[in-house]
């Protein structure tokens, strides 16, 4: 009997591919440095087993609200939840074909109208209304290890959902992850913000005397 590859499967594919940090990841802490203009910051971040996360040493509490932005962009792609949690409500149906063979999956259910591409078990696009907003992210480069991948370049624009337009400029991430004790981390990421595809802004994260 032959069996039919569904738009689920694919998806499922793509999705547990992803890197995450297992049952057993115990937290660490880090030196964080936050760079923005000719401004820097440097403190402790710590990252804890049930992926809560606190940042210590930094006053200015404009910084220390960035840093824990990051830390919280960190710990949602980490954590691991199962394809069933977080998709169990929606249904899933191929859509375009792209030049580039990235495939278009189209979602229906709870998250209707979102939509995504995959290509060779990489999510590459998202396509997500979250309230009124639409967020469009674009990942052009990953690191692929033996364990998942992790996106090292990609770039996220957001929309005014009603409207369809754009609600600021580009913004351009690129990551750094080196392996400790077993568990791939963020070291570096620079997120630079375009307008009209000219640089207006730039701010860097570092993370270092990573502990667990």
């Amino acid at each position: 009997m032959t069996q039919t590859f569904t738009a689920q499967d694919a998806f499922r594919a793509a999705y547990e591919n992803r890197y995450t940090w297992d049952q057993d990841f115990p937290g660490f802490t880090a030196t964080v440095t936050f760079t923005h203009g000719d401004q820097s910051y440097t403190g402790t971040v710590a990252i804890k087993a049930d992926m809560s996360f606190e940042v210590t040493g930094i006053e200015a509490e404009a910084a220390k609200k960035e840093i824990e932005g990051q830390l919280w962009e960190i710990t949602v792609h980490r954590v691991r939840r199962s394809f069933e949690d977080s998709h169990g409500k929606n249904s899933f149906e191929f859509g375009e074909k792209f030049a580039d063979g990235a495939q278009e999956i189209q979602v229906t259910g709870a998250s209707m109208g979102n939509s995504y591409k995959i290509k060779n078990n990489v999510v590459t696009f998202v396509n997500r209304k979250i309230r009124d907003i639409i967020v469009n992210i674009n990942t052009f480069d990953v690191l692929n290890t033996d364990e998942g991948y992790l996106s090292l370049g990609y770039d996220s624009v957001y929309f005014d959902a009603a409207t369809k337009e754009p609600k600021a400029g580009k913004s351009l991430f690129r990551d750094s992850f080196e392996k400790v004790s077993g568990y791939y981390v963020l070291t570096r990421r620079e997120i630079t913000y375009l307008e009209n595809d000219q640089e207006v802004d730039k701010k860097v994260f570092t993370f270092t005397d990573i502990q667990f």
